[in-house]
């Protein structure tokens, strides 16, 4: 698939984070490829659960914000925006330092919905959580003007 309405630069993606919840996370937004959007986040005390390991809302976030973008790089961004509807995540292995990768792909990309798969990795490349994202397609009042 590549059905991107967008692509804008890696820099431009970076900076709508850097002011918000991603940003404080230390998301880095690394790839935008012909059917994914990738990004890293560290693993460090502000993504640690008081266990000392990756806590599984900060990767719900890391999810979120790649299946979000995506979504978005994917409409008329003059008519319709994107928002998320549901989300779950899997959490399959704990990881304690270093920085996880997440990869998301779009399952279903329809006029009122997307439904994004979300993989994200440790740096040896082992599956840490999967999760599936499902955006509404809203469109922006105006445009029916």
């Amino acid at each position: 698939m590549n059905d991107w309405k967008h692509r804008p630069g890696l820099e431009v993606l970076q900076a709508s984070c850097d002011t918000c919840m991603p940003g404080h996370l230390g998301i880095r937004i690394t790839e935008q490829g012909d059917d994914s959007l990738a990004g890293s986040m560290p693993v460090d005390q502000r993504t640690h659960q008081p266990m000392g390991i990756l806590h599984g809302g900060a990767s719900v976030v890391l999810a979120e914000t790649l299946g979000s973008i995506a979504a978005n790089l994917m409409v008329d961004t003059e008519r319709f925006y994107c928002v998320g509807q549901e989300i779950n995540a899997n959490h399959l292995r704990p990881v304690m330092s270093g920085e996880v990768t997440g990869v998301a792909r779009a399952v279903h990309v329809g006029r009122r919905s997307q439904v994004w798969e979300i993989r994200i990795s440790d740096a040896a490349g082992k599956l840490v959580c999967i999760s599936r994202l499902t955006m509404a397609v809203v469109e922006i009042p105006q445009a029916n003007q």
